[in-house]
């Protein structure tokens, strides 16, 4: 079985497809989804979705890449994510891809949300782009990581190198590979999916986006997360079962999650 770890299944282009996501999702012997907050405005469609479906995961935080929406406070964060079902904090981090000019405040969200979740003891769920050496600064001064006291969590999407890869182990983190370690030019991203140990991978869509191959440029669904473990079972030279099973524990570990 396979767990995607991260997707946006309310998103509308998924949400009005719900009863095709979930079939496609049981098809593929995908058998747990965790549903990302990017925003305070719509985190009740995604704790919704979460109540509905047992197998549905969700977690609470802000986006790096959303600037005009409410930002959230680490009260807000700690309160939002007692309910049950919200397993993770994030997504949060640092994204100097897509914006630009004084992103201080980006920083300090990624820091609001770091401390909600050393106090609340649910893990992080990091995004990172073009921005690896202040991302890891702030997990570090901040104590994100199991080696200072925090729950560590994942670098989701991971597109990094393998020295930031190491240093966020070194704290404790798994590393998330999503449909892109599958494209035919991530041939670097390939080389640290192959170089990350096993038991410190998870897999995932990043749904609706960055549809895996057999499936690239079509929208992405969580079902489709099968072709992620099936490509790093070749990339590895691992059985794909063994994929399957160790990232699925991996998820279960992390998110503190008993397989319904």
């Amino acid at each position: 079985m396979y767990i995607d770890s991260h997707c946006h299944i309310n998103f509308p282009e998924l949400a009005v497809r719900m009863p095709e996501i979930l079939a496609k999702m049981a098809e593929n012997k995908v058998t747990h989804a965790l549903c990302v907050s990017v925003d305070l405005p719509d985190f009740p469609q995604v704790l919704a979705l979460a109540e509905e479906y047992p197998h549905i995961y969700a977690s609470v935080g802000v986006h790096p890449d959303y600037e005009d929406t409410p930002e959230p406070s680490v009260d807000q964060l700690v309160e939002l994510s007692a309910h049950p079902k919200i397993v993770a904090i994030g997504e949060t981090g640092l994204d100097y891809f897509r914006l630009q000019g004084d992103l201080e405040w980006q920083r300090e969200r990624f820091r609001v949300h770091i401390r909600a979740s050393r106090i609340t003891r649910k893990p992080l769920i990091i995004h990172t782009r073009a921005a690896s050496a202040d991302t890891i600064r702030i997990m570090q001064e901040e104590g994100a990581g199991t080696d200072k006291g925090g729950v560590a969590g994942v670098m989701h999407c991971f597109t990094e190198s393998l020295e930031v890869a190491e240093a966020a182990i070194a704290m404790g983190f798994y590393i998330s590979f999503s449909g892109i370690v599958t494209f035919k030019s991530a041939k670097d991203l390939q080389a640290v999916a192959r170089a990350v140990p096993l038991d410190r991978i998870l897999i995932e869509t990043d749904s609706p986006y960055l549809a895996p191959v057999p499936h690239r440029g079509k929208m992405n669904e969580p079902g489709f997360v099968c072709h992620v473990a099936e490509f790093l079972s070749a990339l590895k030279e691992v059985p794909l079962a063994t994929v399957a099973q160790q990232t699925t524990d991996n998820f279960f570990n992390l998110f503190k999650v008993v397989p319904i």
